[in-house]
């Protein structure tokens, strides 16, 4: 009798050294691309969409390097301190590795990487618990914009809607989402079926390390929150 899978016992000793190993494996990469290339950047980004980060990721692969993961991680790569940097300075972008942030490091001039950072943007559908960017409100009477297949699923979503005549109709006003209010599952939903788009997917540059020096580029920071942190 073959034996069964669910009984397999898995050592935990193995799966921590595996992630032992591959936390070592990205540190190794990032101090190697830290010594090949001329620019190290710290970038923050709100409303990450994975596919539309592939895509901007690939169009630089020939002269760039992305690393995304745990700051942590990153941090110990570059360096923590002054004392540990793998190289003059790197302990300042170290620092700035902060919630959502990545580093980027190129060969590219400084201007070109400027501005495509500044141009990259993305609309796309918010997500449950995203803030709305503004209120949106149905007027009493028919949608026709939805089927009347659709009505069982705009109910379950909360809105009081009847089929009339074979039309969707909504027998009262209803507010969808209140603008600096976290978004509910079913306005998310609402809001899609609407085709309104309220997330910006950007990538917003924090900081630039070279070896000729070191540049802030976000307002509200100074020398003096790097050297502190």
């Amino acid at each position: 009798m073959p034996k069964s899978k669910r009984n397999k016992i898995v050592s935990l000793s193995k799966t921590k050294k595996k992630g032992k190993e591959h936390k070592e494996s990205v540190v190794n990469s990032i101090r190697e691309a830290a010594e090949s290339f001329n620019s190290i950047y710290v970038f923050s980004f709100e409303n990450m969409r994975n596919l539309k980060f592939k895509e901007f990721r690939e169009q630089l692969k020939s002269s760039s390097r992305f690393f995304l993961g745990s700051n942590k991680v990153m941090q110990v790569a570059l360096g923590r301190s002054a004392s540990d940097e793998i190289r003059p300075g790197l302990y300042k972008v170290s620092k700035l590795l902060r919630g959502d942030a990545g580093l980027f490091l190129t060969n590219m001039p400084r201007e070109e990487v400027e501005s495509l950072f500044n141009k990259f943007k993305e609309n796309d559908f918010a997500r449950t618990g995203s803030i709305a960017t503004e209120k949106v409100e149905l007027s009493e009477g028919p949608l026709d914009q939805f089927t009347h297949e659709m009505e069982p699923f705009l109910r379950k979503q909360g809105m009081p809607v009847r089929l009339n005549k074979g039309v969707v109709e909504l027998v009262s006003d209803f507010v969808v989402c209140e603008e600096g209010k976290p978004l509910s599952p079913e306005s998310a939903r609402i809001l899609r079926l609407l085709g309104i788009k309220m997330a910006t997917f950007r990538l917003n540059l924090i900081c630039r390390w070279s070896p000729e020096g070191f540049e802030l580029y976000k307002e509200g920071l100074d020398e003096s929150d790097v050297e502190c942190a």
